[in-house]
């Protein structure tokens, strides 16, 4: 099923309200690229970013959306769907084949802390229920976050349940709610970045293990840099649009190169080596169940896809271990070293093994 190719263009978002270039953003290399191998590649599972607070964490998940590509969605669809290739699960899509499309913004869609489960998920729509006398379904957050991103700020201070439907619903790309004599699946995938300050808590491992990569932020020290951020953003606060048209040609081509591999994506297939990297990494550092195998490859895969290769090797599988398994280490009281020095001792391993460079 197809709509009519009837476009309907909207203002332009950032006409309306600038927002800081995700290239002009200093250091944080290990940020930029997780949060782009996710957005490469949806399935890897999202991104945990935890770090000191002021380190461009929610400055960089709403500026690398605002880079990213204008989609097409169909006019006056709940769940953003794309307009020559509607979800199956989408009722409004069915019910309205002809409807018109439109361009607008990837979806950067907030959930506060203090989010109800109805809010969420969705629920009956009272209103009609009321008026109409009709039971119908009043769409939540996660159907606005379909096709884009669901940020989650100080994602350790969220209540566990929701958590937990939150990463359930990101991994299957469906959301179902049965409540209140309402049964409905509705199409929810998104790329979901959840970011803290350890200091305030951590989440509880299991699902901490459910987030594909997990980035860790820290104040930038070198004294240059530290005066390169203040110098940007004094820059940016005094004209924004201005200081955008200045970073336009890199954020331009920085689109591009993920837009591109995005497409590139199906074709990029695995190496064995990559695949006895996976498992042996997996392996010699005790992590539980498969999902670290999983992630590595999927990272892996997008990182050869961003680096326009179709071919995923060890080499791949290793430059994204600390982003995958940091956080699925079991915690030994035995062991005096970090989890990154743990990781990084395993990657020597297997790099002096199979004589990987």
């Amino acid at each position: 099923m197809s709509h009519e190719p009837v476009e309907i263009k909207e203002p332009k978002e950032s006409s309306i309200h600038q927002v800081f270039p995700f290239t002009a953003i200093v250091g944080q290399s290990e940020l930029k690229l997780a949060l782009a191998l996710c957005v490469i590649d949806p399935s890897i599972g999202g991104v945990m970013i935890m770090g000191h607070r002021g380190t461009a964490k929610s400055t960089a998940v709403r500026a690398l959306a605002s880079m990213l590509p204008l989609v097409k969605v169909v006019a006056g669809c709940p769940y953003n769907c794309d307009p020559m290739r509607p979800s199956p699960l989408c009722s409004f899509c069915a019910e309205h084949p002809k409807s018109k499309s439109l361009t607008r913004m990837v979806p950067v869609v907030d959930l506060p802390l203090g989010a109800t489960e109805d809010r969420v998920v969705g629920a009956l729509d009272i209103e009609r229920a009321l008026v109409d006398g009709v039971q119908a379904f009043a769409p939540g957050l996660l159907a606005r976050a379909n096709r884009g991103f669901l940020y989650i700020d100080e994602v350790n201070l969220l209540e566990d349940h929701l958590v937990d439907l939150l990463l359930d619903v990101a991994t299957s790309g469906v959301n179902v709610v049965e409540r209140e004599g309402i049964s409905v699946r509705h199409p929810a995938r998104f790329v979901l970045v959840g970011s803290g300050n350890p200091e305030e808590g951590d989440l509880r491992p299991q699902l901490l293990d459910r987030f594909g990569l997990h980035a860790r932020i820290t104040t930038v020290t070198d004294i240059h840099e530290r005066v390169e951020i203040v110098r940007r953003r004094r820059a940016f606060d005094l004209d924004p649009a201005a200081f955008c048209a200045n970073w336009d040609k890199e954020q331009q081509k920085l689109g591009k190169r993920i837009k591109a591999a995005q497409k590139l994506l199906p074709a990029v297939d695995v190496a064995d080596d990559a695949l006895y990297a996976a498992a042996e990494l997996c392996a010699l550092l005790a992590i539980d169940g498969h999902r670290g195998e999983l992630t590595l490859i999927r990272a892996a895969g997008a990182m050869a896809a961003y680096e326009k290769r179709t071919m995923a090797t060890a080499d791949d599988v290793l430059r994204v271990a600390v982003l995958a398994l940091r956080h699925r280490l079991r915690k030994d009281p035995l062991e005096s070293s970090g989890d990154e020095v743990r990781i990084e001792r395993a990657i020597a391993d297997i790099r002096a093994k199979h004589k990987v460079a």
